[in-house]
């Protein structure tokens, strides 16, 4: 059976970055730099990868920068033409060119679940992406498209999810399977999710990461779902309800994810990426060797 092809994504972007605070007092946490592109690039080179053709990314007050990011810049461009750095104007030009990009403002800050109901008149009746952008995973096959594939044959939304510790489940929402190992290798049937438990009230060790692959009907959920903790619309709570309505797969992603909107898994991101870039991993590795480490 064929299901309708996911062809759009929703990035929200428009939280306020309180856990990097200064720096982001003036400057959107999306475009914090790990090497030489902003957060923000690599989920969309993930969505990108994975097949996705519009980019929807929700934006606020003070995130002009993400937009700017994403467009032409003739001026630039022209500069670095006359100069005969053609190799970096090739890149440059890359950015603009990845998919079609869409902004939508949000408001006030009404939660994950008002960020993504933001994109609804955008994605119409369609099956869609979420991904947010403090989430990098590094795999060889892209998150989305793992995910993309699970979709392809079951036709329901799917959640991204990855073992953590112990210590770390009171960091994430948490989901509860009616089959601990699902009806597949890394697929879980999702009877429910429990936002950020205690170790000893959580489920499972499965948490939910930064992706999500979703059907259309979540709108009308998130329409009528009132606002939870903060005051604002959680995404969770309407994932609950869907759960209760159609069959909800949690899968279990292959690759290595940073938390790069924590400030710690920001500076891991960034040392490992680094390590892995052809220009400077070399050198950056002779670096680190030579650092009195104790």
């Amino acid at each position: 059976m064929r299901f309708p092809v996911i062809t759009k994504a929703v990035i929200p972007a428009a939280g306020l970055g309180t856990r990097f605070l200064p720096v982001t007092k003036a400057s959107p946490k999306e475009m914090l730099p790990i090497v030489d592109k902003p957060l923000i690039q690599y989920v969309v080179e993930e969505a990108v990868a994975s097949g996705i053709r519009q980019i929807i990314i929700i934006t606020g007050r003070g995130k002009r920068a993400i937009e700017d990011h994403f467009d032409s810049c003739l001026e630039l461009e022209q500069t670095l033409k006359a100069n005969g750095k053609s190799e970096v104007l090739r890149e440059l030009l890359k950015i603009s060119e990845l998919a079609d990009f869409c902004f939508i403002r949000q408001r006030y800050p009404g939660g994950l679940g008002h960020a993504v109901l933001c994109a609804r008149q955008i994605i119409g009746n369609e099956p869609f992406a979420v991904l947010l952008g403090d989430d990098i995973v590094d795999s060889k096959v892209p998150v989305l498209r793992q995910m993309l594939d699970v979709y392809n044959r079951e036709g329901n939304p799917v959640l991204g999810v990855q073992r953590v510790s112990r210590q770390e489940i009171r960091q994430y929402g948490i989901i509860k399977t009616r089959s601990y190992e699902g009806h597949e290798p890394g697929l879980f049937q999702i009877d429910d999710l429990v936002e950020k438990p205690s170790p000893q009230d959580a489920p499972s060790d499965l948490a939910v990461i930064g992706r999500y692959l979703l059907t259309p009907d979540i709108f009308e959920i998130l329409a009528k779902t009132p606002p939870g903790k903060n005051k604002e619309i959680q995404l969770t709570d309407a994932l609950r309800k869907l759960a209760r309505l159609r069959t909800l797969w949690g899968y279990s992603i292959e690759g290595k994810r940073y938390d790069a909107g924590d400030k710690l898994g920001f500076l891991k991101a960034t040392v490992e990426i680094a390590l892995k870039n052809p220009q400077l991993g070399e050198h950056f590795r002779k670096y680190l060797k030579s650092l009195p480490l104790n």
